[in-house]
């Protein structure tokens, strides 16, 4: 159910829901739902996630919210603005006609996820819902040319497809869903305002004194000069991308709005991107950024590791993702200085770290590898490909000569990106049980991130091609070579000189470099050519990982370049709104082929690389 009491006040109002230009006020479970209804095409529209709906602005407290709304050739300039915690403004304004206005109806729709009735009061021309001791009041500046009653707000959509605009016989006073009907000849362009309160006359006199303030101007820019919109756009994608869980009844960033429901079945944690998401918004609230650190807390499992992913339908509990959850963790604590924070996670940050060693280094190499442990009902469990999954990087290149061991659940390949991930883990969590008042403890870790630096220096190091490469148990180099050849830097694994190997390989346009960086693949791999997923494409997460392994070796003016370089390639997408899962390599395009997603989380890591919350990260 999309209703929640304990939301702080700041936050009641939200688009909470699947819908994007829903609100909801959640604390009474009251929706206010624009849907739009086309007579060129006898069609009606909720403004689903999809090509009908460009997101603009958005806070993590929805006090300036924008969409561009889109439906049969015409386009709606949509807006909501908060003017505090129990009361919202909003207004539309028809910017392209795509048919004669009166045949374009939008509709503002009221109900209540309990049922409660809605009643429309003609004299004061405001709908009215009570849920409990409080009321909602919804009133507009121009008023609606007929209000009709509906059982849902998806009834509302079916009744215009079946009787069209021109009919009254659904007129109501009193309904679960009101519908206030206008159409786009007689407002182009209109204003409401909603208000909860404790006696219905306050909540309607509420509304109706915002409708009679004049619209708030935009809200300034959240960061200017060389890189400006940076900030702006790591704000936007994380807020959109915030919604109300409601199988667990709980807050969370989504990978995407658009696999939120219909790819997961309600609810989908990916470790690693639940991950990002706590540490960019926390640049912005640290309760939000904790939120998400509770969504990853909610997939430890028995054993001590972090589910891989934990989705309506289906929980791989047998696998996990890359171990960045201390870095993470860490750098929230330096962005926030929440020492709860360090409480809240170390336990279970310790018992993910111990569980590496225990389940993903059966040979006792000092290295571990990627696994699939026998717990369990995930798909996928056993094989190799779930294996893989651990990586993040599934059908990655870097794979293709490991084969599954079903002997001890593992790729017989030692992952040069794990290793240095896991070393800078044990690193993170030194510093973190030292803040926490354990230097004995702070100790163990800090020797046992030195002693993996140095086995990953000495056995991951090709010294023939000079570039730090996945190996396999047989000892062989693995011939593919991905960005992960780079994250030795981020743990401090590597040495001045190999740095200095690293770097001629990261500028080769034969290679890694190129009009646009960084490849998932070498330019020169036969795989470079398949730009499919991790197949060639330029990911932010790699991007990320290998910036900020940059800046610990020292070169600062090569992070910055990789950096800009970055951003330069997330703005071809953003001024169109979108903030894509990857780009093609070679065009930097984003939605080239079918299978990435147009407004993914982790896809703002790359403005965030530009704000000045990137130089506080460890």
């Amino acid at each position: 159910m999309l209703r929640h009491a304990t939301i702080p006040p700041n936050r009641a109002w939200y688009t909470w829901s699947s819908r994007p230009a829903e609100m909801v006020f959640l604390p009474l479970g009251v929706r206010l739902t624009p849907l739009a209804y086309a007579g060129s095409t006898g069609k009606a529209t909720l403004y689903p996630p999809g090509d009908g709906v460009v997101f603009g602005r958005h806070d993590l407290e929805a006090r300036d919210v924008g969409l561009t709304l889109t439906h049969a050739g015409t386009t709606l300039d949509w807006r909501f603005t908060k003017a505090d915690p129990f009361a919202i403004a909003g207004r539309w304004r028809a910017d392209k006609l795509g048919e004669w206005g009166l045949r374009f109806w939008v509709n503002l729709c009221l109900s209540a996820e309990d049922g409660s009735p809605v009643c429309w009061d003609q004299t004061e021309g405001a709908a009215l819902v009570k849920v409990g001791h409080r009321f909602v009041a919804l009133v507009s500046a121009e008023p609606p040319v007929q209000v009709t009653g509906h059982p849902t707000i998806e009834a509302v959509a079916a009744h215009y497809e079946q009787h069209g605009y021109f009919h009254l016989g659904a007129r109501a006073t009193q309904a679960p869903a009101l519908a206030l009907r206008f159409n786009l000849e007689m407002s182009r362009g209109n204003r409401f305002a909603a208000a909860v309160a404790d006696r219905a006359d306050i909540a309607v006199a509420r509304a109706k004194a915002l409708l009679a303030a004049p619209e708030p101007p935009p809200t300034p820019p959240a960061q200017e000069g060389p890189f400006a919109g940076a900030l702006d756009a790591v704000r936007d994608v994380m807020a959109w991308n915030t919604v109300w869980d409601e199988i667990n009844a709980r807050p969370y960033t989504s990978i995407s709005r658009n696999w939120n429901q219909a790819k997961f079945g309600g609810f989908g944690v990916w470790l690693n991107d639940q991950l990002f998401a706590a540490l960019m918004t926390s640049l912005f609230d640290a309760e939000v950024a904790r939120e998400n650190l509770m969504a990853v807390l909610a997939s430890a499992t028995p054993q001590g590791n972090f589910a891989c992913l934990v989705t309506a339908n289906d929980a791989w509990v047998d696998r996990t993702q890359l171990p960045i959850a201390s870095f993470i963790t860490w750098a929230i604590y330096r962005q926030t200085g929440s020492k709860p924070i360090l409480q809240l996670m170390r336990d279970s940050l310790e018992r993910n770290h111990a569980w590496w060693w225990a389940n993903r280094d059966p040979k006792g190499r000092g290295l571990v590898s990627y696994g699939t442990s026998d717990v369990g009902e995930g798909l996928y469990k056993g094989t190799s490909f779930g294996a893989r999954n651990e990586s993040s990087m599934d059908n990655a290149p870097i794979h293709d000569e490991a084969r599954y061991d079903p002997e001890t659940r593992t790729l017989d390949c030692m992952d040069v990106g794990l290793n240095s991930l896991l070393a800078l883990d044990a690193e993170m969590l030194g510093k973190i049980t030292e803040e926490l008042g354990n230097p004995d403890a702070s100790r163990r870790y800090a020797e046992r991130a030195t002693q993996h630096c140095e086995r990953i220096r000495s056995v991951l190091w090709d010294e023939t091609r000079q570039i730090f490469a996945n190996r396999l148990w047989s000892g062989a180099f693995v011939r593919s070579l991905g960005p992960t050849s780079f994250f030795p830097m981020a743990a401090g694994a590597a040495t001045p000189a190999q740095v200095d190997a690293l770097l001629k390989h990261l500028t080769d346009p034969t290679t890694f470099g190129g009009p646009y960086v960084i490849p998932g693949v070498t330019r020169d791999n036969p795989a470079f050519a398949d730009n499919t997923y991790w197949r060639g494409r330029i990911w932010p997460p790699l991007n990320f990982w290998v910036w900020r392994g940059l800046l610990r070796a020292g070169h600062q003016a090569e992070a910055d370049d990789l950096a800009a370089r970055s951003f330069a390639l997330f703005q071809r997408a953003w001024t169109q709104r979108l903030c894509p899962e990857n780009y093609n390599a070679d065009s930097g395009e984003a939605l080239d082929q079918p299978d990435t997603d147009g407004f993914y989380g982790w896809g703002s890591l790359l403005p965030f690389m530009m704000t000045d919350a990137g130089t506080r990260l460890p």
